[in-house]
């Protein structure tokens, strides 16, 4: 099996995360949680760390929320040996914040959205990557940061990089005139079911890229390709918190493809490290070694 790694590009967040409530807030009440935990947040760095857990070069393209929130993503990320070669923090302003909620199985987020998402010069750090690393595939987390930099595409393909995109929703994202053409020169789409639907409304369908992966929660997962559909069943499992479930089956999932592994292998590793990410509190904290994942999915071994 190839050794190829993957640059995940996106806002990275610090998320406070709640659990163990009865109701969500309201106004004019005070709800309390049982448990509350601080850990780097957002799609790219959740991603990229599921990907360094299961043992391929994972590097972060984003900008890290000001001081003194930046040090608790370096320490982390230092821990799950993901690489933050190619940020920068934020020099001031309002810092990116998640308060992430999890309830009955399901989560609710708010979130401060500050800055730019990528550095100013990430095209330049993407070609010197392409030629100085195993790196050899972008995944962006969000909508939201390629609707910023639509060259993005370009410039990774300029670079040598496959694509892959998930959505993290927003619905200004989602209802947005360009995002069919946007999805469309993208190699793999994974979007959640919710997403999936929501998209369908505006005239966006599971054809809209070369492969649609929509990831349907307790339900498993489907691939969408060339007019054929492939279904994996989850495992039962523990639900515990599903904050970064969507991010950690990405990881899983193009870690097997890039591999070139069978789709249905592909499902499998997506759906494994989701029910992982389920099992346990916040994104990604303190991940086991996942290396062994990989090597016992069915399927070839790959190239």
């Amino acid at each position: 099996m190839t050794d190829k790694g993957i640059l995940c590009a996106g806002r990275v967040y610090c998320d406070l995360n709640f659990s163990g409530m009865t109701q969500l807030p309201s106004l004019g009440r005070e709800q309390f949680a049982e448990e509350m935990s601080v850990h780097a947040g957002g799609g790219a760095f959740i991603t990229a760390a599921y990907v360094a857990a299961l043992g391929k070069p994972s590097c972060l393209l984003g900008r890290l929320p000001c001081a003194p929130f930046a040090s608790i993503i370096e320490q982390e990320a230092l821990a799950l040996g993901v690489d933050l070669g190619q940020c920068v923090v934020a020099s001031g302003g309002s810092p990116q914040l998640t308060v992430a909620m999890a309830m009955d199985g399901d989560r609710a987020f708010l979130t401060s959205r500050q800055g730019a998402a990528l550095p100013d010069d990430h095209a330049a750090r993407m070609q010197t990557l392409a030629a100085a690393s195993t790196l050899t595939h972008l995944h962006i987390s969000e909508l939201s940061t390629l609707l910023e930099n639509p060259s993005l595409l370009v410039q990774a393909r300029q670079a040598g990089f496959s694509v892959s995109l998930d959505c993290a929703w927003d619905d200004a994202c989602l209802d947005h005139p360009d995002i069919a053409e946007l999805i469309s020169r993208v190699d793999v789409f994974l979007p959640n079911e919710s997403e999936m639907q929501r998209l369908q409304r505006n005239g966006v369908d599971s054809a809209c890229a070369p492969m649609t992966v929509v990831k349907q929660g307790a339900a498993g997962a489907t691939v969408h390709e060339a007019g054929r559909q492939l279904h994996a069943a989850a495992d039962p499992c523990e639900v515990i918190d599903t904050i970064g479930a969507g991010d950690a089956f990405n990881a899983g999932f193009l870690c097997a493809w890039l591999a070139r592994r069978p789709l249905s292998d592909c499902l499998v590793m997506g759906n494994r490290c989701g029910a992982l990410a389920v099992g346990r509190r916040g994104g990604a904290g303190n991940l086991p070694d996942l290396n062994l994942l990989l090597v016992e999915t069915g399927g070839n071994a790959g190239v």
